[in-house]
């Protein structure tokens, strides 16, 4: 092995600061060198790339969004962009490639590992939705920042005897949604992977202030569908003053808790070993608080399991 390149693709999460400064700390360790790959792929087609040292990742495992920046290109997923791309990591002698992302992040690097470089990617992601993996670096973090933020809705949502629709990120995935649902005593939640029944939330808003319920609380993920509409349907339904919150790039923010700190500090020590140890196109799992490791092909092709149970518990929980 000659150098390791590091880069962090798609959306920011926190934590993944924590995964940089493991993975540099444990390369200088071992006496292999380490280079940053600025702005995710875009950043390796353009050459910009810098070398990493013990220095570089000072004093930044509790700073939230990634110090080597990210992006994503549409130009890297083409043959010709590929091509480019191992061309700019023979230039900088890197045979070494970590990735830190989410699905999309996972196939760049598997079109790299084909073309002979060693890849190894992390799940790195707010959403939480990696089948093979039970958190991703970041869920951690978002999910409690929507939490305090339902908190402090309720306060004034309770002010002012309102039903308030609070819309949070995930895309396709309901994750946030759900435990930020849970956690926060959520009337309501609304997630991609159940159908909703409008009639049967407006009876539960409506038993809930005829017994004197001053507030209510609705979460929605952003894959069912925009919170102002649902307002509307919710306020034609039950008559009930009803507003709503986007609590949108808050989530991807702030420190990182000191879940995602050690789940990222662990993931990138273990990145570094795996290369130590020859093995390349593999994802970083943790599966029932044992961290693994998986074929890239094969982590691509599973899917996320929802949470029935805790869905079915947040639901009986809100009667």
């Amino acid at each position: 092995m000659r150098r390791i390149g590091v880069l962090t693709s798609g959306g920011d999460a926190p934590g993944m600061n924590a995964a940089i400064r493991a993975i540099v700390r444990t390369a200088v360790y071992h006496k292999i060198e380490v280079y940053g790959i600025k702005r995710g792929y875009s950043g390796l087609l353009d050459g910009d790339i810098e070398p990493l040292n013990v220095y570089s990742v000072a004093d930044i495992i509790h700073r939230g969004g990634t110090i080597l920046r990210s992006s994503r290109s549409e130009y890297f997923k083409t043959e010709a962009g590929q091509k480019k791309a191992m061309e700019v990591l023979k230039e900088f002698n890197i045979d070494s490639l970590i990735v830190i992302g989410g699905d999309g992040s996972f196939k760049g690097a598997r079109a790299l590992s084909n073309r002979g470089v060693n890849t190894i990617s992390l799940p790195g992601t707010i959403d939480n939705d990696i089948g093979c993996t039970d958190y991703t670096i970041g869920f951690d973090t978002a999910l409690n920042t929507a939490l305090d933020a339902i908190g402090k809705i309720r306060d004034t949502t309770s002010s002012h005897n309102r039903v308030n629709v609070v819309e949070v990120m995930g895309r396709d995935c309901g994750e946030i949604a759900l435990f930020a649902g849970l956690a926060g005593g959520a009337e309501s939640i609304l997630v991609p992977e159940k159908d909703y029944d409008l009639d049967a939330i407006s009876d539960k808003l409506l038993r809930g202030k005829d017994r004197g319920k001053l507030h209510s609380i609705i979460v929605l993920a952003e894959g069912v569908g925009n919170f102002q509409d649902f307002c509307k349907k919710i306020e034609e339904k039950t008559g009930v003053s009803t507003r709503g919150t986007n609590l949108g790039y808050i989530q991807r923010g702030g420190s990182p808790s000191a879940f995602d700190r050690i789940l990222a500090s662990r993931m990138g020590y273990m990145a570094v070993k795996l290369l130590l140890e020859n093995k390349t196109n593999r994802v970083i799992g943790i599966k029932n608080n044992k961290y693994v490791d998986i074929d890239t092909n094969e982590a691509l092709e599973i899917k996320k399991d929802f949470d029935l149970e805790a869905y079915q518990i947040a639901d009986i929980l809100s009667i």
